[in-house]
């Protein structure tokens, strides 16, 4: 089996996130993926608490049988994405673990911790994103046949402070964040 760990903030989780993973394994890229969103410690701007991603990526997922989420990067140590794919290697020792990342990912990947071995041990799955060109030709990459999109998180959070109409978002998280009041100033 050819399972995809797709990691990221999912800050909040959308539509395009969820239809990467079901165009994936549709085009038989992967058999299953696997939603890993950050923990608490990672850095970054406006990150709501990774409990509330957590709860909104099984809201957005609970329907699909070949899509599931992971809590293995909430833990209270800062976990770096070459540990998170052993983790899952040797939870699937039988299977292909795959990362999956977007064309902006990849860009930055040679600044992430033990890169290289992450290139050396995955294949990794690039989803082209926004104006981001593939600049590298590392052996384990794989650029995916897939609709680009123009879909963010930064954007949908924009809308949600200004209370504009959302969309492109499941209906079901759009309900959690109103109800948590998540994303107000």
């Amino acid at each position: 089996m050819k399972i995809g760990i797709f990691g990221g903030c999912f800050n909040p989780p959308h539509n395009m996130h969820k239809d990467i993973g079901l165009n994936l394994i549709k085009k038989k890229y992967l058999d299953r993926v696997i939603y890993v969103p950050t923990g608490d410690q990672y850095q970054k701007v406006e990150l709501i608490p990774a409990k509330e991603r957590y709860h909104m990526l099984k809201i957005m997922t609970q329907d699909q049988p070949n899509l599931s989420v992971s809590d293995i990067e909430m833990k209270k140590t800062l976990t770096y994405t070459y540990q998170t794919l052993d983790y899952f290697q040797k939870k699937y020792k039988e299977d292909e673990i795959y990362f999956i990342c977007g064309s902006d990912n990849l860009d930055q990947i040679t600044t992430w911790k033990n890169y290289q071995y992450i290139l050396d041990h995955y294949k990794l799955l690039v989803v082209k994103r926004n104006c981001f060109q593939l600049n590298y030709s590392f052996k384990n990459v794989v650029e995916v046949d897939m609709p680009m999109s123009n879909i963010s998180s930064t954007m949908i959070r924009d809308k949600l402070k200004n209370k504009q109409l959302l969309e492109n978002m499941d209906n079901q998280v759009i309900e959690y964040i109103k109800q948590k009041e998540l994303y107000l100033e």
